[in-house]
């Protein structure tokens, strides 16, 4: 735009500026020091002709980068020793209970049998009581018998016990002793014995005994039978039979 003096006017705004730079120019600190110019952005409305300038950030940031990758080698883990395991204590098994036992009677001669002369030299036996572990007794006795013998001979001539004598040794007094023989051919029941010696548990004990024929009696033969009785509760408990023979000489 120009004057009528033909020079060109200057926009309002620009000249506003213009007077302004002086001052800013001359403004000093308070402590003297002149204070640079703070550079003042122009608007863009203010000069249509000046290009529109883009200023650059006060504080730049760096750029983002990826972290550089470790070099260091892997640590492995230090591995824990094994807690070795405790044997357990070797315990010894629990025996096992016995096997239950019973009593037993056993007899036994030379020959396996009795063999007798009438009028002749007696003949030992022994009879063995063993017991079990399963009961003890409190009293026990040795029963004999034999049945009748039946000769030429009469009955009225017969003596007692048919002519037969049976004894038992007795080891306290060292002496043979009388032992009753039942001569019958019946059969006499348990509860009629009385008397009788206690066999405890897991007990073994031995008799003797020795059988004699006298001079007078009848001959033949039949099985001596030895029976086991059990006098506290009436019981037979055990029973042998030895083969028997008497003859004359």
């Amino acid at each position: 735009m120009r004057t009528t003096d033909g020079r060109r006017r200057l926009p309002a705004a620009t000249a506003a500026l213009a007077l302004l730079l002086p001052l800013l120019t001359s403004c000093e600190d308070g402590d003297g020091t002149a204070r640079k110019p703070t550079p003042t952005l122009a608007s863009s409305s203010s000069s249509p002709s000046a290009p529109a300038t883009r200023s650059s950030p006060l504080v730049s940031e760096p750029p983002a980068t990826s972290p550089a990758p470790s070099t260091a080698a892997p640590t492995s883990p230090t591995p824990t020793p094994a807690t070795p395991t405790p044997k357990p204590a070797r315990t010894s098994k629990p025996k096992p209970p016995p096997a239950p036992t019973r009593l037993s009677m056993s007899t036994a001669t030379p020959g396996g049998k009795i063999t007798l002369v009438r009028g002749g030299a007696p003949q030992e036996f022994t009879v063995t009581l063993r017991n079990g572990n399963t009961h003890a007794y409190t009293r026990l006795r040795l029963a004999f018998q034999m049945e009748i013998l039946f000769d030429d001979d009469p009955a009225a001539d017969r003596p007692p016990q048919d002519g037969f004598t049976l004894e038992r040794w007795d080891p306290a007094t060292g002496t043979w002793r009388p032992e009753q023989l039942r001569i019958a051919n019946d059969y006499m029941p348990p509860s009629m014995y009385e008397g009788g010696t206690p066999l405890a548990r897991d007990a073994v004990r031995t008799e003797r005994y020795r059988l004699r024929a006298q001079a007078k009696g009848p001959t033949g033969s039949t099985p001596l039978m030895v029976n086991l009785i059990d006098t506290a509760a009436d019981t037979r408990a055990a029973g042998a039979i030895l083969p028997h023979t008497t003859t004359r000489g």
